[in-house]
C-alpha cells in the first residue's frame, strides 16, 4: 500500500496556509506557532529549523520531542471525517493539527484550543 502523499509532503509548503487561514480570521503566526508547539513539544527553535529543513509531514510528527498526551481530547470533524476514529497514527496527528487550525480559525479562545 501506498503512503497518503501528504506524508511526502514538505511541512514548511503547507505551513504557510495554516498561518494565512488563522490570519484571515484575525489570528495570528505567533498563535499558529504556539499551537503546533503544544501538539509536538517542539521548541520555537527546532520547528524553525524543521520548516528551513523542508522536513515531511510524516518525519516531522515521527521526530516530535514530546507529543502532547491531550492531544487525544481532540474530537471533531475535518475532511468528513472523525479525528478520533482515524486509525493510522501519522495520519491522526495531521488531522489533529488541522483540526486545531480549524478552531483558530473559527475564532476559539487559545485556552479551548490548548485543551487547558
Amino acid at each position: 500500500m501506498t503512503k497518503p502523499r501528504i506524508y511526502t509532503t514538505s511541512f514548511a509548503t503547507i505551513y504557510p496556509h495554516y498561518v494565512t487561514k488563522a490570519e484571515k480570521k484575525g489570528r495570528t503566526k505567533a498563535e499558529v506557532d504556539e499551537i503546533i508547539r503544544w501538539l509536538t513539544g517542539y521548541s520555537q527553535t527546532v520547528l524553525e529549523k524543521q520548516l528551513e529543513e523542508s522536513t515531511d509531514f510524516e518525519t516531522f510528527f515521527a521526530e516530535a520531542p514530546d507529543p502532547n498526551p491531550a492531544r487525544d481530547q481532540i474530537k471533531g470533524v475535518v475532511c468528513g471525517v472523525r479525528v478520533e476514529d482515524i486509525e493510522e497514527p501519522t495520519m491522526q496527528e495531521i488531522r489533529y493539527l488541522d483540526k486545531l487550525i480549524d478552531e483558530l480559525a473559527k475564532g476559539k479562545a487559545m485556552e479551548k484550543i490548548l485543551r487547558e
